[in-house]
Order: C-alpha cells, then structure tokens, then sequence
C-alpha cells in the first residue's frame, strides 16, 4: 500500500515540536493561544488494522491543503488494534484511529479514548450509522459478512448453491467450507454473531459442531481463507468453493482478475439473516497532540473525496449519502435484503464467551 514511512516521518517529530514550543504567543483578549503555522509538515499519526487502505492523490490533497504529513500505522486485525490503543491509553500511539467496527464499539467507548467531534459531516450520513450519541466515534464505512460461492465449480457439479445455513451441515456441503477464527478476524466473528443470531442459544453451537463433523476449515483470518484455500480467490489452487467474505468481494474478483474477465467467478448467497452488516469507525485519540488537525481529519475522510475513494481501495460501501459508486460495486456488489439483527451492547456483553465457547468446540 502507499503510505508514508513511519520511521522516515518520525524523525521529523522532535524538530516540529520544538518549533511550536517556541512561537506560541497569547492573545490580548483573554489568553488563547495562538500557534502559528509550522514551518514544515505536521506529522499526524493514523492508527488502522491492516486493511486500510486509500489513494496516494487523495492524501496528498489533505496533506498539501493542511500541511500536514500523515503517518499510517497498522496495529494489526480490528481487535488487535483495539487491544493496542487501550494498552497505550496513557501514552498514545496515535492522533486519529480508523478500523474500530460495531463488534467492538461498546469496549472502546467504555474504555473513554476518544474526543468527541459532532463533525458538520454527519447530516450526510444515515442515522442507524451513528452508533455512538456522544460522538467519539464517528461511521465511516460500512460492508456486510456474507458466503461467498465459486459459481461455476457448483455448476460444474451439478450441486446446488446453500440457501440456508442449516445446509452447510449436509453431507454434499463436506469440506466444501472455509471460515475464519472469531478470535483472530473480524470477519470471522461477525460470521459467529450472524449465527448466534440465527439459532439463538445454545443452539448455535450444535450449528458449529455439525460444522466440524463437516470438515469445514478453519484459518487466522480473512486473506489466508480467500487467497489460500478459496478457489476464486486463489486461482484455482485451493480446494473450497465456500468462503465467509464479503458481498463486496464480486468486484474485487472482477478488478484483479488476471484473466481479463468483465464478470465475478464468485456469486453472493445472502442466506435469510445470516449476512452481518459491519461498521467501520474513526475517532481522535484522548492525548493527540494535534486535535485540531486531527478533527480536520476525520472531516476528510467522511467528505465526497474520500468517500468516493473507499470502495475499490477498501472493498465497502461509503457512508456519505453523496458519495457515488463505481460502476463494479453497482453491476456487482451487493446489499442483503435481512442481515443479522444484533445490537453492540449484546456483543459486548456475551463477545467474549460466545468465543471462548466456540473455541471449547472448534480448536480443543
């Protein structure tokens, strides 16, 4: 991905805070501060999981407009870098954090690391994003977790695509599936919530046990279940026609093919409320150094530049109402009609057992 160095950038730190240490003044009107423009870049630290991902140009144009540099530091998967920031809460390792999704929203604000910023931006985004009231944590994307099939490897068999979740136990499903560790992606954790939704308990669990006299496959996480052991995603070399992905990933499939096709090899189930609907959020860290810039920031990246740069970078939909969509996401990703119903105070309250409970089956 193109990203400014972290190292390279880094060195300019000490040089910029001394430069400002020198040159605040107060104003005769009562005592605030007035700090002047630096004399070089700012640096502005973006702390993500290792997914983020967005245009050279379109940073740039933030950087060149605000003088600022901004840094991306990858902490990891989701609940990885969540995990990190609240570690690191008295000495933060960033100014502004993306990646933060509703599986996780409850633990992070509770755990009070953000300042509140209602941006000017929000009356363009749909109120069921807005998940957060005091305003910590702001949307900024959102995609649903859904099976994705290998079309033509079913047709070429003659066996019918799953149309609910209960056929994935079936005999002519065996081997055929691979998913990931709830406790390791984040896909694979939403994939466990649609379930616990679905069936409710504990009967989710005979679902994951019938799984595992499935022989379905189980990997750390999403781009080694694709890339690896998916035979769209790896070309053909793995053995699994079944994934848990995306509805965004047809054109993703389309866009990197190397074959030149203008169609995904990959088609959408969308089994009845066995989708999850993801939200990605951004907040300033308690502690930035730059608040100002940093909220500068966050407008960014919920204004129609950025938004309309998301899908074909980050594989999901934007959250601005006035971003467009490129013509693949239209032709071929999808919305499900019924995703999971799950509120982020239940996921917070049974996350951790409901994990610890499906590794009890699924790893021992």
């Amino acid at each position: 991905m193109n990203t400014h160095n972290l190292f390279t950038s880094g060195l300019r730190w000490l040089g910029v805070l001394c430069a400002m240490a020198a040159v605040v003044a107060c104003s005769p009107a009562g005592g605030s501060l007035i700090i002047p423009p630096p004399a070089e870049p700012v640096s502005l630290v973006l702390a993500s999981h290792d997914s983020f991902n967005i245009s050279e140009d379109v940073l740039t144009e933030f950087e060149t407009a605000n003088k600022a540099d901004v840094v991306y530091l990858a902490l990891g998967d989701a609940g990885e870098t969540l995990n990190k920031l609240i570690l690191s809460k008295e000495a933060p390792l960033a100014d502004v954090v993306f990646g933060v999704d509703n599986t996780f929203l409850s633990r992070a604000l509770a755990n009070d690391l953000f300042i509140p910023h209602e941006s000017s931006l929000l009356d363009g985004i749909a109120d069921e994003l807005k998940l957060d009231p005091e305003f910590g944590l702001l949307p900024v994307d959102f995609g649903y977790i859904n099976l994705n099939a290998d079309k033509a490897w079913f047709a070429d068999r003659g066996l019918a695509l799953p149309e609910r979740l209960e056929d994935l136990t079936k005999p002519e499903y065996a081997g055929l599936l691979v998913v990931q560790n709830p406790a390791t992606s984040s896909p694979g954790l939403a994939f466990l919530l649609a379930t616990v939704s679905y069936f409710g308990e504990p009967a989710w669990l005979d679902f994951w046990s019938g799984l595992l006299a499935n022989d379905v496959l189980v990997t750390g996480g999403w781009s080694e279940a694709y890339f690896d052991h998916f035979t769209v995603g790896s070309g053909g070399a793995g053995s699994r026609p079944l994934v848990v992905s995306y509805s965004t990933s047809p054109p993703a499939d389309v866009l990197y093919a190397s074959d030149g096709r203008t169609e995904p090899a990959s088609v959408n189930l969308n089994l009845p409320l066995a989708t999850f609907r993801q939200i990605e959020f951004v907040g300033v860290l308690q502690g930035t150094r730059h608040p100002d810039l940093a909220k500068a920031f966050v407008d960014f990246m919920l204004d129609v530049r950025f938004q309309e740069d998301i899908p074909l970078n980050m594989f999901v939909y934007p959250v601005n109402q006035a971003a467009g969509l490129p013509d693949l996401f239209e032709q071929f990703a999808e919305v499900p009609a019924d995703p999971a119903p799950m509120a982020p105070e239940d996921i917070d309250a049974h996350r951790r057992r409901w994990i610890e409970e499906w590794t009890s089956v699924m790893l021992n």
